[in-house]
């Protein structure tokens, strides 16, 4: 019942800018952890971003500075604004509720000139 769809992934070049969206079915987002996760073909699983139910967000190295995550209850969608995108961000990016260990499917980030 719980299922996580994430959108807004694509094509995009270094220095551009993507949002991405994560709606949430079957469970609230109001009182869970939602994070992002990243992998690429070759490297393992990495954390992106967190945001806990209280709106405290916390940030992989990598992305410091760059991504902004961020919820909407009301819409029950969570967000990861991706800005100053780099080769290296090309990715699946995941959305996932810690509590449950539930993911998404998974959308394609490709950053490319």
């Amino acid at each position: 019942q719980v299922q996580f769809v994430e959108s807004g992934g694509g094509l995009v070049q270094p220095g551009g800018s993507l949002r991405l969206s994560c709606a949430a079915s079957g469970t609230f987002f109001d009182n869970y952890a939602v994070a992002w996760y990243r992998q690429a073909p070759g490297n393992q699983r990495e954390l992106v971003a967190l945001i806990t139910p209280g709106g405290n967000t916390n940030y992989g190295n990598s992305v410091k500075g760059r991504f902004t995550i961020s919820r909407d209850n009301a819409k029950n969608t969570v967000y990861l604004q991706m800005n100053n995108l780099r080769f290296e961000d090309t990715a699946v990016y995941y959305c996932m509720r810690p509590v449950g260990n539930y993911w998404g499917q998974g959308t394609q980030v490709t950053v490319s000139s």
